[in-house]
């Protein structure tokens, strides 16, 4: 089984001290893939049909730049760059055209330029290759539910996760679990979310109030990282 290939990250991430094991996941990977990305890779065929064809979307770019080997980013965006202008040139021949809203179509409809021009804004190669290997990890963490005892162990002693894998757990239980089962991990799921949120919520409370006078003398207690744990929290900033 597939999901098998990818028990050995999930567990790492769910060992792991984390605020959201999930958000470990995707930054490892996303790591990888900018090391795939500027790597020898980009020289392959496919590999550079691909990142001509889907490009990067702007935090990925700058990750790639930063990546410091400028020579293989600059090949990159050449190969990327000629493709956009082949593509405009050979949409835009076919002339400006946009049609009216109608009695069925409540919006109009832009260019076939415009229409382009929206679908390059929203493809990357980097958060592509990304999702496409994260799916494999949620279907290995709800298969290691089903199967595994000490994982489901794991699960339960985890911290929680950010608002945005809550949602991604939540959303494609039903996908994997059913009947008691799903309703069991569902309910350990919100109070792994909700108590582990409390828990970050009540730190960075007092990371506020240490900053009035009457506290100067208490202790920090748990708060002196209170703001970036509360950052991956709500929005998956690790």
């Amino acid at each position: 089984m597939k999901e098998k290939l990818y028990t050995i990250p999930v567990n790492d991430a769910f060992d792991a001290d984390t605020e959201c094991p999930l958000c470990s996941m995707r930054k490892q990977l996303e790591s990888n893939a900018i090391e795939f990305t500027m790597g020898p890779s980009y020289m392959e065929d496919d590999i550079r049909e691909a990142t001509s064809r889907l490009g990067f979307c702007e935090k990925h770019l700058d990750q790639l730049y930063k990546n410091q080997n400028r020579l293989g980013l600059a090949l990159i965006l050449k190969t990327h760059m000629d493709k956009i202008v082949t593509d405009v040139e050979k949409l835009s021949r076919s002339g400006i055209k946009f049609s009216s809203p109608s009695l069925f179509r409540k919006k109009a409809e832009g260019s076939e330029v415009v229409n382009y021009l929206n679908e390059l804004e929203q493809s990357c190669f980097v958060c592509d290759k990304i999702d496409h290997t994260f799916e494999r990890y949620i279907a290995t963490v709800f298969h290691q539910y089903h199967t595994e005892e000490a994982f489901r162990k794991k699960f339960e002693k985890s911290k929680g996760f950010c608002t945005g894998h809550y949602k991604v757990l939540y959303g494609t239980a039903p996908e994997h679990l059913s009947g008691d089962e799903l309703n069991d991990f569902l309910k350990k799921l919100n109070g792994l979310y909700l108590d582990n949120m409390k828990r970050v919520r009540d730190d960075i409370e007092w990371f506020i109030n240490k900053f009035d006078y009457r506290y100067a003398d208490e202790p920090w207690k748990n708060s002196k990282d209170a703001l970036p744990r509360s950052m991956q929290k709500t929005n998956s900033i690790l």
